[in-house]
C-alpha cells in the first residue's frame, strides 16, 4: 500500500506543484552527516526556507539536523507549517546477525512514527560507519533479501512503509545489485531518479517496468557527464556534488518528465520529495539565496509537467 498524502486523500499526479503532495529534503540545503561533505545549514533557516516555497512537509535529515524526540521534531516542524513524512536510515542486511540492525532500526521507526512520518527508507550499507561497498555473492543477497523482510515487519509494527533505498556507495547502487534484490525481494522502493541513473539504472525504465513495487519517490536530475567520472573515480561522490552533480529538475539527464508520466501511469500516489543533494563549500549564502534558488527552479519546473503531456510527445 503507498502512503498517502497529510489530508488522507490520495493527491492525484495531476497537481504534481500542489504542497499536498511535494515535500522538501534538508539535503538540497547541504544537511548530511557524511565528513567533509560542506557547510550544514541550521535548522531555522532550513524550514522556513522550506515554508516560503509553499511546501508543507520534510524528511527527517541528517541525524543531528533535528531533535532526537518526537514531540520535539513535531513542534519544530509545526513552528514552520509542517510535518514529517519520511526518514533516511541506514542498514546493515548482508551480516549475518541482524540484532544490532534490528535494534537502531527499533530506535529509527519509534523515533519516526513518532514525529508523524509514514515512511521508513532504508539504505544497504556496508557497515554503520559508511565503509566503502563490497561484492556480494548470492547467499550474501540471500540475506540482504531476508533481514529486508524482517525490517518490512518491524517497521510496519511502527505503521510504517519500508522503501529500499538505492544509493550511490552502498550495497544497491548498481544495476546488477538492483536486479539483484528484485529477484530476491518483494519489498517496496524509494524511486530515486538521480541515484538509479548514477548507478547506470535508467530511472523511466525502472518506473516502467517496477511502478508497483514504488512506495516512496525521491526527485533529484543529475549531471550525466559528472555521474560517468564519478563512476570512472576521477571524482568522490562528495566532489562530484560539490561540482554540481545534482541538477534542479528539468536541467540534467534524468528524464524527470517521462519518469512522472510513468509513475502516474503505474498509479502510484505518495510523496514527491525534492531531493537535490547539495554541498555548500565558502561562506553561508545570504538567507534567500544559495539552494533555495535551485529547489524553486525545481518547483517552477514541476508545475510545467501535466501527466499524459509526456506522453503525447513520445506516442
Amino acid at each position: 500500500m503507498q502512503p498517502q498524502a497529510s489530508n488522507g486523500a490520495a493527491p492525484s499526479a495531476s497537481s504534481l506543484a500542489d504542497p499536498a503532495r511535494l515535500a522538501g529534503a534538508p539535503i538540497s540545503w547541504g544537511v548530511c552527516e557524511v565528513p567533509g561533505w560542506g557547510l550544514m545549514l541550521p535548522p531555522e533557516r532550513v524550514l522556513s526556507e522550506m515554508a516560503s516555497l509553499g511546501l508543507r512537509a520534510t524528511e527527517l535529515g541528517a541525524i543531528g539536523f533535528l531533535p532526537q524526540e518526537p514531540a520535539a521534531v513535531r513542534a519544530a516542524l509545526a513552528a514552520h507549517g509542517l510535518r514529517l513524512v519520511a526518514g533516511f536510515v541506514p542498514v546493515v542486511l548482508h551480516e549475518r546477525s541482524f540484532e544490532v540492525t534490528r535494534a537502531a532500526a527499533e530506535d529509527a521507526a519509534r523515533l519516526l512514527a513518532g514525529a508523524g512520518a509514514e515512511v521508513f527508507v532504508a539504505a544497504a550499507v556496508a557497515d554503520f560507519a559508511w565503509s566503502p561497498r563490497v561484492e556480494l555473492g548470492a547467499a550474501a543477497w540471500d540475506r540482504v533479501a531476508a533481514h529486508l523482510a524482517a525490517l518490512e515487519a518491524l517497521v510496519a509494527r511502527h505503521g510504517l512503509t519500508l522503501a529500499l533505498h538505492p544509493h550511490v556507495g552502498t550495497l544497491v547502487e548498481t544495476a546488477a545489485d538492483v536486479e539483484a534484490v528484485l529477484a530476491r525481494s518483494d519489498t517496496g522502493w524509494c524511486f530515486d531518479t538521480g541515484h538509479l541513473l548514477v548507478g547506470g539504472v535508467d530511472p523511466t525504465e525502472f518506473a516502467r517496468r517496477h511502478g508497483d513495487r514504488i512506495v516512496h519517490v525521491h526527485l533529484k536530475d543529475v549531471d550525466a557527464g559528472l555521474a560517468a567520472r564519478l563512476n570512472t573515480g576521477e571524482l568522490s561522490l562528495v566532489e562530484a556534488t560539490q561540482a554540481g552533480l545534482f541538477r534542479p529538475l528539468g536541467r540534467g539527464d534524468a528524464g524527470i518528465a517521462r519518469a512522472l508520466d510513468l509513475l502516474d501511469r503505474s498509479g502510484y500516489r505518495g510523496w514527491l520529495v525534492l531531493e537535490q543533494d547539495t554541498a555548500i563549500t565558502g561562506a553561508e549564502p545570504p538567507v534567500g539565496r544559495g539552494p533555495i534558488l535551485d529547489v524553486k527552479a525545481s518547483i517552477e519546473f514541476l508545475q510545467t509537467v501535466a501527466p499524459g503531456r509526456e506522453r503525447e510527445r513520445l506516442s
